[in-house]
């Protein structure tokens, strides 16, 4: 899981694989030629993947774990009505974060539309008990993590999606600069802005320099 140590840190060197690497024997992208060619049986598979990675991608960038989970059943609707024209030109998951990322844009668009809608976060993910933690560094914790989700939320969009990718999802610049629609050196720039950001937001959490 990913905590606040990414902000103490400069920009993250990745060799990503070679596009034949990546396609040639993944899951996914077999899963979705099956699709094409009508075994519907295949979107499960798909489902079991992603499910739990697209909504915790959607939750924190849309603050949301209502929202996320539409969301998310919006984008495996789409990759099933996108399975005939499905090309395996980049890497499967630079595909489904694309079109994660563009209906939560649409949807923070209908946000802002529709104000007078209330959306509630209160449901969150149970999680599972630990008779064995002390409770006050559960609560220390619990704590932290919601400081650094509060903070995350109230980045700019442009450079909440390139944290969210980049650090939280640890796509590589070049994969996040396909699903944003910009240039290698904007992710870059996007990404260190942001840490700029949560730095200062999040100097309470951080730890002191000697």
């Amino acid at each position: 899981p990913v905590g606040y140590q990414f902000i103490l840190h400069g920009a993250t060197s990745r060799t990503p694989m070679t596009r034949r690497e990546e396609t040639l024997n993944d899951p996914d992208v077999q899963a979705m030629e099956r699709l094409a060619h009508g075994d519907d049986m295949a979107l499960n598979e798909i489902m079991d993947r992603w499910t739990s990675r697209l909504g915790a991608f959607l939750t924190r960038y849309l603050g949301n774990q209502i929202d996320a989970i539409n969301v998310t059943q919006d984008v495996f609707v789409a990759v099933y009505r996108n399975r005939n024209s499905y090309r395996p030109q980049s890497r499967y998951s630079t595909w489904i974060f694309g079109i994660a990322a563009n209906l939560a844009r649409q949807q923070l668009r209908w946000r802002r539309r529709h104000p007078e809608m209330p959306f509630s976060d209160e449901e969150q993910t149970p999680q599972p008990h630990d008779s064995n933690r002390d409770p006050a560094r559960k609560m220390l914790s619990d704590e932290r993590a919601a400081a650094v989700r509060d903070a995350v939320l109230g980045l700019p969009p442009r450079l909440r999606e390139a944290i969210l990718l980049s650090e939280f999802e640890q796509l590589p610049h070049r994969e996040s600069a396909v699903i944003l629609g910009c240039s290698t050196k904007a992710v870059e720039t996007r990404v260190h802005r942001g840490k700029q950001r949560l730095r200062q937001q999040l100097q309470a959490w951080l730890p002191r320099r000697q």
